[in-house]
C-alpha cells in the first residue's frame, strides 16, 4: 500500500513554490499544467548520499527551459525521505515524496505509483544515483514534442550515446544480453527502440494513462520501459542519446535476484495474449511425455501391468506440467486460489481428457469413417484446446470480485 509522507513536501506545497495542492485524481481529469511541462518520476531504495545533488543538478538544468516537478517515490529503509523533504526547501518546483511500506513490483511498480500521481503532459523517468543525466531532461520532451512521439528514449546504443558507466565486463555483457532477448521476444514492439533496458525516457502521459487507471500494468523488478513498450504500445518512438555515467553514491541495485525477476518479467509479458499462452501449454505438454515414460518404464519393470502403470505413469506427466504451467505460464494468477484447488483441478483436467479421448477416437472412426491415426491426430488436437481453455477459465481465472480488486493493488 502506498501512504503519502505529508512531512515531506507534497505537490503544491507553499514552502515549496506549488500553489494550491491539487485533489487527488489519478490519471483522470485532474488539471494539467501547461503544455510542455514534465513531471520528473524518480523511484527510490535506500539514495540518502544522492537525492540532495540530483535536486540541485535538475534545479541548475530544468526548470529554466520548462515547468517542471518531482515526485519520488521510495522504498527506502534509510533517511531519503528526509534528506529529499530537507533538499526541496530550496528547489524552485513542487516536490513530493510517496513512501510505500510494502514495496510492491520493486522499482516498476514505484513508477507505476509515480505515473499515477503525475500531474504534466509530460513523464519524464529516470533514476536518483545521477547515472543519468539531469540536464538531458529538456532534451527528451522538446525531441518528443519535435517529432510528435509519445515516448522518447535516452539510449546508451545509438550514435553519440555510451554505457561507459556500467562497470566491468559481466554488467556490459548481462545488458547487452538481456537487450538481445527483449528485443528478440518483442521485435515489433520494441522496433525503434535500441534500448530496452534504458531506464531514463520520457512518455506523454496521454499515453499511459489508460493502462494505468485500469491496472493493466504489471511491472515486475526494474525494467519498466520493457513493461509500458509492451503493454501500453506508444504510438512512435523515438530516441535520444545519453553517455551512461558512473554512480555518485552507494551501490548498485542491480543483483542475480534483479537478473531471475527480469527473467520472469519477460516470460509474463511474452505469454501475456491467450495464442502464446496455448503455445506455452502446448510445448510444456511436450515435455511432459518425458517423465510419463520415465515412470511407466520403472513401474513396468518392477513388475506392475501396464494398465495400472499407464494410469500412475500419467500422474508424474501430469505433475511435471503443473510445476512447469505455475512456474512459467500462470505464475501471476496463482494467488486466485488456494494451491491445493489449483492441484485439484488441474489433475482433475488432465485425467478427464484421458477419457474423453478414447470415446472421440471411436466416434471418428465408426461414425466419421476416419482411419485410426487422423482420428487421433484430430482428437488429440480438439482435447489439447479444450484442456487448455479449461485450465485457464477453471483453474487461472480470477474468481468474480477477485481480480479487479487485486488489480488495483497491484497497479
Amino acid at each position: 500500500m502506498t501512504t503519502p509522507r505529508t512531512d515531506s513536501g507534497a505537490l503544491g506545497d507553499p514552502e515549496l513554490g506549488g500553489g494550491d495542492q491539487p485533489d487527488a485524481d489519478p490519471l483522470g481529469a485532474a488539471q494539467l499544467v501547461e503544455p510542455g511541462a514534465v513531471t520528473l518520476v524518480v523511484p527510490t531504495f535506500n539514495e540518502s548520499e544522492n537525492v540532495g545533488e540530483l535536486l540541485r543538478r535538475l534545479t541548475e538544468s530544468v526548470p529554466a527551459r520548462l515547468p517542471c516537478e518531482v515526485v519520488f517515490v521510495d522504498d527506502s529503509t534509510d533517511t531519503t525521505p528526509d534528506v529529499i523533504r530537507d533538499a526541496a526547501q530550496d528547489c524552485p518546483f513542487p516536490v513530493t515524496v510517496l513512501h510505500r511500506e510494502e514495496p510492491v513490483g520493486g522499482l516498476g511498480g514505484a513508477v507505476v505509483e509515480g505515473l499515477r500521481g503525475a500531474g504534466s503532459d509530460w513523464i519524464v523517468v529516470m533514476d536518483a544515483d545521477l547515472q543519468h543525466p539531469p540536464a538531458l531532461v529538456p532534451e527528451l520532451v522538446a525531441e518528443g514534442e519535435r517529432t510528435g512521439a509519445d515516448l522518447v528514449v535516452a539510449s546508451r546504443y545509438v550514435r553519440g550515446g555510451s554505457r561507459a558507466g556500467l562497470a566491468g565486463g559481466y554488467r556490459v555483457a548481462v545488458s547487452r544480453a538481456a537487450t538481445w532477448l527483449a528485443k528478440a521476444l518483442f521485435p515489433r514492439r520494441l522496433h525503434g527502440v535500441s534500448d530496452p533496458m534504458s531506464g531514463f525516457f520520457a512518455i506523454r502521459r496521454s499515453a499511459v494513462a489508460g493502462a494505468v487507471s485500469n491496472g493493466a500494468l504489471q511491472p515486475l523488478g526494474y525494467k519498466i520501459l520493457l513493461e509500458l513498450a509492451v503493454r501500453c504500445r506508444p504510438r512512435a518512438v523515438t530516441e535520444v542519446p545519453f553517455a551512461f555515467q558512473e554512480r555518485y553514491a552507494g551501490h548498485s541495485k542491480s543483483t542475480a535476484r534483479e537478473g531471475r525477476r527480469f527473467l520472469r518479467h519477460l516470460t509474463e509479458l511474452r505469454t501475456a495474449s491467450p495464442l502464446a499462452r496455448m503455445v506455452g501449454f502446448g510445448l510444456i505438454g511436450l515435455t511432459g511425455f518425458l517423465p510419463n515414460l520415465l515412470a511407466l518404464y520403472a513401474l513396468t519393470s518392477a513388475g506392475m501391468h501396464y494398465l495400472p502403470a499407464e494410469i500412475v505413469a500419467n500422474q508424474f506427466g501430469v505433475a511435471w506440467n503443473f510445476l512447469l504451467i505455475e512456474v512459467l505460464l500462470f505464475r501471476g494468477r496463482r494467488a486466485h486460489r488456494h494451491w491445493a484447488d489449483r492441484v485439484g483441478r488441474f489433475a482433475l483436467l488432465a485425467n478427464a481428457d484421458l477419457i474423453l479421448r478414447i470415446p472421440l477416437i471411436a466416434l471418428l472412426v465408426g461414425t466419421a469413417g476416419m482411419t485410426v491415426l487422423p482420428a487421433t491426430a484430430l482428437a488429440l488436437l480438439l482435447t489439447f484446446v479444450l484442456r487448455f481453455t479449461a485450465t485457464e477459465a477453471l483453474v487461472y481465472l480470477p474468481r468474480p470480485g477477485r481480480g479487479a480488486a487485486r488489480g488495483r493493488t497491484r497497479a
